[in-house]
């Protein structure tokens, strides 16, 4: 009997050391890894037929017109965690392709304006993208779901009425642009302003940029994870390519 208690015993032992190793190779090896911020492509992406088509009519006409979110558009979220017993922090990203919106290009008075600017991406959709040796980090997706109430607001937009647009972006210059507008999380509207890259490329116009907040802006509180801490701030950014409508 004493002898089934101490084999027992230490059959427990060793269960707990392996646990406690596959816990230190997860908050404490240093082996993380989170992608680079969303950014313009180094390169034209190879247009669609309709995008093709829509070319000469950007060269002809300009960029007045309708635009619409296009496939290969991303958006998503980098927050800063701090494992236990750790200094330095690891990014921890999610992203989904699940973006949509439209804008209008008009000429104003003075020069060209983007109006009507309206974008919307699904939260149910994210994915996380990082990497922690030895944690599946799409565990995180789940408490970040629940955190969002994804399930009564399934969305997160922005959106402004108009910006304007420099005219080198017509001529294919890359072009940083200061967007100010409302965006909505968890169905809390703040005020916030967005930096953006934009360029046009092959008849599409790419768009990328981010803005950051408090968490508390939107009546958000960070997940709670177990010996993990996570920053109330973060950062969402996005890439978009945009077709003519």
């Amino acid at each position: 009997m004493r002898r089934t208690v101490l084999l027992g015993g230490a059959a427990l032992g060793v269960a707990v050391i392996v646990a406690l190793g596959g816990a230190y190779v997860y908050e404490f090896s240093g082996l993380r890894t989170a992608p680079k911020p969303l950014g313009l492509s180094s390169a034209p992406a190879a247009a669609s037929p309709s995008i093709a088509a829509s070319a000469s009519s950007a060269g002809a006409g300009g960029l007045t017109g309708s635009w619409t979110v296009a496939q290969g558009s991303e958006a998503g979220y980098r927050v800063s965690e701090v494992f236990a017993g750790q200094t330095s922090s690891h990014e921890a990203v999610a992203r989904t392709s699940s973006v949509s919106g439209a804008l209008t290009v008009q000429e104003g008075s003075a020069g060209l304006q983007a109006t009507s600017i309206r974008f919307t991406a699904q939260l149910g959709s994210l994915q996380s993208v990082d990497q922690v040796a030895g944690r599946d980090v799409s565990q995180r997706d789940r408490i970040v779901s629940e955190t969002l109430s994804v399930f009564q607001y399934p969305t997160a937009t922005f959106q402004t009425r108009g910006v304007d647009l420099p005219a080198a972006l017509a001529s294919g210059q890359t072009v940083t642009l200061t967007v100010p507008g409302e965006l909505t999380i968890r169905g809390v509207t703040r005020s916030v302003t967005v930096t953006v890259q934009a360029r046009l490329s092959g008849g599409e116009v790419q768009a990328a940029g981010s803005t950051s907040f408090a968490m508390g802006d939107f009546g958000i509180s960070p997940p709670r994870i177990p010996i993990t801490t996570v920053d109330p701030h973060v950062t969402l950014e996005f890439a978009l390519v945009l077709a003519r409508g």
